[in-house]
């Protein structure tokens, strides 16, 4: 079998997230997408479309609901972004995890 050069060691974990290096983005990315979806595709949803913040009407104008008046649906898709931070920043190495927070 040939040698990989990659920064990966062999195999995968459904349970845990690849660590991203700062090497071979591309193949981080397309696995954690992968990742992320096989957990919930609300969760990439997330990432692609932004955080979900419930709005109500209020005197003509579209304003944040409150979350004390957040349905149970309207909870679990705003959680999804939480989840997607937490994802992301646990497959980072420390040096990573520095530029993005």
């Amino acid at each position: 079998m040939a040698e990989s050069k990659l920064p990966f060691a062999e195999g995968a974990s459904i349970h845990r997230p690849h660590l991203f290096c700062g090497l071979n983005y591309q193949f981080w990315k397309i696995r954690m997408q992968i990742f992320i979806e096989s957990i919930d595709k609300g969760i990439r949803d997330a990432i692609v479309n932004g955080p979900y913040t419930p709005k109500c009407i209020v005197e003509n104008k579209q304003v944040d609901k409150p979350w004390s008046e957040w349905t149970d649906e309207e909870r679990r898709k705003a959680q999804y972004d939480c989840n997607a931070k937490n994802i992301i920043t646990s497959s980072l190495i420390m040096d990573e995890f520095f530029k993005v927070s």
